[in-house]
């Protein structure tokens, strides 16, 4: 499937300020303020550029960071990694295979399965509730 490519007015009309600044310009909202850090609803979090099932609910679990953070992704082929040496830091950007959005950062502290917690912000999420 080829990737999604849009131009950055293509991306604005699609997209608020804020999901635009995290997703085509590697952002990161403030703590504790996203939509879903504290969101306990059952469903699907997909891509908010291009839809892609990127996480379960069931994978999701509490950090205390204050971004949504899961164990686990949906699908590993949905997510890319890549090394981020921003801010003086070390760290492993995670980004959509799809569309290339910027998602958040994975880090190695997360509980089993897996031992990895993927630190997503909400704003390059859109939760679709499960049925029912």
């Amino acid at each position: 499937m080829p990737k999604i490519e849009k131009t950055d007015a293509e991306w604005r009309q699609q997209l608020d300020e804020t999901q635009f600044h995290v997703t085509r310009q590697k952002g990161t909202e403030r703590a504790f303020t996203g939509k879903y850090w504290d969101c306990h609803e059952s469903g699907t979090y997909h891509c908010v550029c291009c839809g892609a099932p990127l996480f379960r609910s069931e994978t999701k679990f509490d950090s205390g960071c204050g971004w949504p953070s899961f164990h686990t992704p949906n699908d590993e082929q949905l997510i890319d990694e890549h090394a981020d040496r921003s801010f003086g830091m070390i760290r492993t950007e995670v980004t959509c295979h799809d569309c290339g959005a910027h998602l958040g950062h994975v880090f190695p502290d997360g509980p089993a399965p897996t031992g990895l917690r993927y630190c997503i912000n909400s704003a390059s999420l859109d939760l679709e509730p499960d049925a029912g």
